[in-house]
C-alpha cells in the first residue's frame, strides 16, 4: 500500500498537524490571559504558575489582588483538568484527531459562553466570576490533554522551560539548537496573542477578545488532524 493511499485512510493523518495547532492555540492562551489578567482583577485563567504567584500576593494583602477570584480561577481550572483526564481516559486509546477535536469543542463552547456573558451582562454582579471560572474551567480542560498529547515544547500556556531550552540549547548554552524554530514560535504566538489581547481589552472590552478565542478553538476543532 503505498504512502498517500496509507494517509487516506488514516483519519489521524487528516487535517492541521498538532504542532501548528498547539501554536494557534498558545495565541489563544494570549487572548485568555489578557482578558483576566487586566479585565478580571488581576488573576490568571490559563496560566496557572501566575496564578500561584498571584495567590500569594493575594495572601499577604497586596493591593489590586483578589483571593475569591484566584480561589475560583484554580478551582474551576483544576476541575477542568479532571474532565480532561476523563476524555483522555476514554478516548486517548484512539484516534487522536478524535480526542483533540472534543477537547477543542468543549474549549470553544466555554469560552463562547464567557464570551456571551460578558456582551450580555458587562457590569452584572456575577459576571466576573462567571468569566473566572468558564475560562479557567476550558483551559484546564485543554491543558490535562495537551498534557497527555506529550507534543515537545508546546504547553499551550507556560513558557518558563520553552525559555530555558532556547537559552541552554543557544550557541550560548551547548550549541545544539534543539527545537529551537518551535519553541521561538511557542514564544512569539503566546506574545501575539497577550498584546493583541491587551490591545482588544483596553479599546473593546471583554467580549471581542473571549469571541474571538473561542471562534479559534472553533476552527482548530475543525481543522486538527493527529499528527504531530
Amino acid at each position: 500500500m503505498s504512502t498517500e493511499t496509507k494517509k487516506a485512510h488514516d483519519p489521524d493523518a487528516r487535517g492541521v498537524r498538532l504542532v501548528v495547532v498547539l501554536l494557534s492555540l498558545t495565541v489563544v492562551s494570549g487572548l485568555i490571559d489578557a482578558v483576566s489578567y487586566l479585565g478580571l482583577g488581576h488573576v490568571f485563567t490559563a496560566n496557572m504558575t501566575g496564578n500561584v504567584v498571584v495567590f500569594g500576593f493575594a495572601a499577604a494583602g497586596a493591593p489590586g489582588f483578589s483571593i475569591p477570584h484566584t480561589s475560583t480561577s484554580l478551582a474551576c481550572f483544576l476541575v477542568g483538568a479532571a474532565a480532561g483526564g476523563r476524555i483522555a481516559g476514554r478516548y486517548g486509546g484512539g484516534s487522536r484527531r478524535t480526542w483533540a477535536r472534543v477537547t477543542l469543542t468543549a474549549e470553544a463552547v466555554f469560552v463562547g459562553a464567557s464570551a456571551v456573558v460578558a456582551f450580555v451582562a458587562p457590569g452584572a454582579t456575577g459576571t466576573t466570576y462567571a468569566l473566572i471560572a468558564l475560562t479557567a474551567f476550558a483551559m484546564g480542560l485543554r491543558n490535562a490533554t495537551v498534557r497527555k498529547l506529550g507534543v515537545p515544547d508546546l504547553t499551550t500556556t507556560v513558557l518558563t522551560m520553552t525559555l530555558t531550552g532556547l537559552a541552554s540549547d543557544s550557541a550560548a548554552g551547548d550549541g545544539s539548537g534543539h527545537r529551537s524554530p518551535r519553541r521561538t514560535a511557542a514564544v512569539l504566538a503566546m506574545l501575539a496573542g497577550a498584546t493583541l489581547g491587551a490591545w482588544l481589552v483596553i479599546h473593546h472590552g471583554l467580549g471581542i477578545p473571549l469571541l474571538l478565542a473561542a471562534l479559534l478553538a472553533g476552527v482548530l476543532a475543525v481543522a486538527t488532524s493527529g499528527r504531530e
